[in-house]
């Protein structure tokens, strides 16, 4: 997945410089300033309102709803390990964002499946009765986004950093949490809506 993505954030722009290449192609009459003109309007206005970095954190957890699974999911420091990956489990998700007890907006920290993998299966200690706080990455370690983050930019610190979930914080404390596949698949959204309005250009319908 992280090879993948790396690609695509290399060879992102190519999908868009190859439809504007098309272009020319099925309209070789269209002038080459009107042209000029379109592209212009196209890189600035069009697709920074509309295109391919348009799309946010706060688009993608909008999308998701407070109640979708893996947008609230939490445990507290105290919670054993043992309860929180079965929370994940019956959930279906890959992390949980770590509270303090009492506090479900002050983030302390987030555990993952790989944690789980590294630091109890490997190690041989018992999930039932080590606590959350003692294996969870740390808040002071964390890499985290803003739901004003975009979602390109959300994908390159996942990728840069090798975390598959990322924790979205904003001055008033947790706001949820996001997903690689969740990244991905608002990339991958947000390009096709972009090649179908060029689509549409070529066709005629702007």
């Amino acid at each position: 997945m992280q090879g993948a993505v790396r690609s695509f954030l290399s060879h992102g722009n190519v999908v868009k410089t190859a439809v504007l290449q098309q272009i020319r192609l099925a309209n070789p009459q269209m002038r080459p300033a009107m042209f000029s003109c379109f592209t212009t309007s196209a890189n600035s206005a069009n697709i920074e309102e509309h295109g391919f970095e348009s799309t946010t954190i706060d688009d993608i957890l909008k999308a998701k709803g407070k109640s979708a699974d893996g947008s609230w999911l939490w445990c507290t420091t105290d919670d054993t390990v043992y309860d929180a990956v079965q929370s994940m489990t019956q959930h279906n998700v890959g992390a949980l964002v770590v509270v303090k007890p009492a506090e479900q907006n002050s983030i302390a920290g987030i555990i993952t499946e790989r944690d789980y993998l590294r630091k109890i299966i490997v190690q041989g200690r018992s999930s039932k009765s080590t606590k959350v706080g003692d294996i969870m990455t740390e808040e002071n370690k964390l890499i985290t986004v803003t739901p004003d983050t975009k979602v390109l930019r959300a994908m390159q610190l996942m990728t840069d950093n090798r975390i598959r979930h990322i924790p979205v914080i904003d001055d008033k404390g947790m706001k949820g949490m996001v997903s690689i596949g969740d990244v991905v698949r608002a990339v991958v959204s947000e390009h096709r809506e972009e090649l179908n309005r060029l689509n549409a250009f070529i066709q005629g319908g702007y």
